[in-house]
């Protein structure tokens, strides 16, 4: 069915007759006649009893006015809840971030988000996997490095600053480094396994001052960022992680502090068709709002 002589045949009805019909939306009364007449001929029904006292509904027309109606109504409806996603923030959040960030710097801030807007759902998805913001896996992504897809509106939030970190307890057990050499007699612990190659270039303990053909020993490799920080702050070693996670940590220390030390940008990334959406919007300015701050 044509939802425009549908939605002809709705505003005949509430308006009674062809003439008030046609002035509610611009055109004559003839077109109006014709294009009802058309809608009887496409549904093969007679919709209206046409008496000298008005339009009077059959029960085929009563039933269509009926369902006009609903659809009207769902219509209705949507217009409302889209305004509603494009002026106030809520519903659901899908946030996807890396284990590290967000389990640590996005979970602290987290709960001030949620005061400040009370009717925004967050799902956080914490995964080192780069999902499909374009295919909805996730509504917004913070990233440690620019998106390869080009519909994606991308935001620099802040730069990610990696340093050596040893606990109290291991240095007073084994000595603290001084130099790079130093580190030879130390245990080095590292991040490994199925990572990205620019986050596992991060962990370079093993080869810092050395030749990379030529490493140093690691008495702990693990694939989880968590549980290298956790392996950091118990004592088993020297390892490297983000100042973000250890930098007001009290059990742990910076060691080899006059060397340079890698950094990483990160990124707020999230689709082009969600950039009006109000729930996106006052994410990604609470964000940027916190990195500009340099609240860490």
């Amino acid at each position: 069915m044509d939802w425009d002589k549908i939605r002809l045949f709705y505003e005949v009805v509430s308006a009674g007759n062809f003439t008030r019909a046609g002035e509610k939306l611009g055109v004559n009364q003839s077109s109006v006649s014709r294009q009802i007449s058309a809608l009887e001929n496409d549904l093969k029904v007679p919709l209206f009893h046409r008496h000298p006292r008005g339009l009077v509904l059959t029960e085929h027309g009563d039933v269509l006015f009926r369902a006009a109606q609903d659809i009207r109504l769902r219509l209705d409806e949507t217009r409302q809840r889209l305004t509603e996603t494009s002026e106030r923030p809520a519903g659901d959040l899908r946030v996807t971030a890396t284990v590290g960030i967000g389990g640590i710097w996005l979970a602290r801030r987290i709960t001030e988000f949620m005061d400040l807007y009370p009717e925004v759902r967050i799902q956080l998805i914490l995964t080192n996997d780069e999902l499909d913001l374009a295919m909805r896996e996730a509504d917004i992504a913070i990233r440690l490095r620019l998106p390869a897809q080009p519909d994606l509106i991308q935001r620099r939030l802040f730069t990610i600053q990696y340093h050596a970190y040893a606990s109290h307890a291991y240095i007073e057990r084994c000595g603290e480094p001084e130099t790079i050499a130093d580190l030879d007699n130390h245990s080095i612990l590292c991040l490994g396994g199925d990572q990205p190659s620019f986050i596992l270039d991060l962990h370079r303990l093993t080869t810092l001052g050395r030749n990379p053909r030529d490493p140093r020993p690691s008495r702990f490799v693990v694939n989880d960022s968590l549980a290298l920080r956790q392996a950091i702050e118990n004592g088993a070693g020297i390892g490297m992680a983000p100042d973000y996670a250890m930098s007001t940590n009290p059990r742990v220390k910076q060691v080899l502090r006059d060397e340079e030390m890698p950094t990483l940008d990160s990124y707020l990334v999230y689709p082009e068709e969600m950039r009006s959406v109000a729930r996106v919007q006052v994410f990604r300015d609470f964000l940027v709002s916190k990195a500009q701050r340099w609240d860490f």
